[in-house]
């Protein structure tokens, strides 16, 4: 493992020095005013804040390794795609010259990390209640109401999720990624309901990030389709990217274009007398609307969607998005507890559920 400069051979600045706990002896960073790395990075004019943390990493083996996943293996506070943005934004050196997401590290080499402190968001602090399922000093999990959007954004510019975060946790939340945001690491559309978890450190964040990658993190939905698909169960595994027309929607696409999707479904009910079902899915993937996109591709799209069904046609008119993110399960980002959470199932699916419970069809 490359080791960290001596924090004794670096000058010390009037500011203090920080240093952290888990890698104390091979690391050194300080927190220091911006002006002072003028003279030698020219890097001054690029940082939105007037503070920096400089580190500096002196190559000792691991020869031949890429830049950047040498340092997501010894940064482990900050995700490789965040060094790799630093490493275009040129706020990462080697010897003294911008470093390239390709160079490979060699012994000896001196590389040196700057990371702006977090820049601050305008969005509001709003008292906007909020049903929590679990909360602790790392993350929160929220059972989201249908409606509500999760980031602030044209058209919807307050009443967010976002919004509601700031008010409860206060300023405790994840800053990772250079901007101080509260600690989003998945979405849910506006109009689905159901488990969303919010890291409140960037430690918290950093291993949510690694489960949703690693696909360790278990996501279960609740949906209603608008048609009965067949076979009664299956797995999806389909390309997904933008719409090739209306780039307001994803679809299904031939690889190499978009991203690898899978969606494992089973039915749980089906109605003939109102051509509609109820569905159990596993998300194995986490594509931008993906099961509203593979139902729809299956040629069953879900009951009352406004963007890939048709819900003028549609036999049932529940008012909502049929689509619940009902159980979510994730090892406890500090403790590596295993911990499982189950959002409320909402009334609007008591027809189909009346059918199911108490047949102990529902997984346990």
């Amino acid at each position: 493992m490359g080791k960290w400069r001596n924090p004794r051979n670096i000058h010390r600045h009037a500011t203090t020095v920080t240093m952290i706990d888990f890698i104390v002896r091979v690391c050194h960073r300080q927190t220091l005013p911006k002006q002072s790395l003028s003279a030698n990075l020219k890097l001054a004019a690029k940082f939105p804040t007037e503070r920096i943390t400089l580190v500096e990493i002196q190559v000792v083996d691991s020869p031949g390794e890429r830049i950047d996943a040498f340092l997501a293996a010894r940064l482990t506070d900050i995700s490789r795609s965040r060094i790799q943005t630093l490493i275009r934004e040129q706020f990462i050196q080697v010897n003294g010259h911008p470093a390239k997401p390709r160079d490979a590290v060699k012994i000896g080499d001196l590389i040196t990390v700057v990371l702006p402190e977090a820049v601050p968001l305008h969005n509001e602090a709003q008292e906007i209640l909020l049903e929590i399922l679990f909360e602790d000093d790392d993350i929160v999990v929220i059972n989201k109401g249908s409606g509500m959007v999760v980031h602030p954004a044209p058209g919807n510019p307050d009443g967010t999720l976002v919004n509601a975060l700031l008010h409860h946790c206060r300023g405790k939340l994840s800053g990772i990624g250079g901007v101080e945001r509260p600690g989003i690491v998945h979405r849910l559309d506006k109009d689905t309901s159901g488990c969303i978890v919010v890291a409140k450190s960037d430690v918290a964040h950093q291993s949510l990030v690694g489960q949703f990658a690693g696909r360790t993190m278990e996501k279960i939905y609740l949906a209603v389709t608008q048609g009965i698909p067949k076979p009664a169960k299956d797995s999806i595994f389909t390309h997904i990217g933008r719409h090739p027309v209306n780039r307001q929607k994803m679809a299904v696409v031939n690889p190499p274009g978009g991203k690898s999707a899978i969606t494992d479904y089973e039915i749980l009910h089906a109605d003939a007398a109102t051509l509609t079902a109820l569905i159990l899915c596993h998300l194995h993937t986490g594509r931008t609307h993906q099961i509203r996109v593979h139902l729809h591709h299956k040629g069953t799209p879900l009951v009352c969607d406004p963007i890939y069904g048709k819900p003028s046609k549609t036999s049932e008119q529940t008012g909502r998005l049929m689509l619940h993110a009902w159980r979510l399960t994730l090892d406890h980002p500090v403790t590596g507890e295993r911990l499982h959470f189950e959002a409320p199932i909402p009334p609007e699916y008591n027809p189909w559920l009346d059918f199911v419970n108490g047949k102990s069809i529902l997984p346990p």
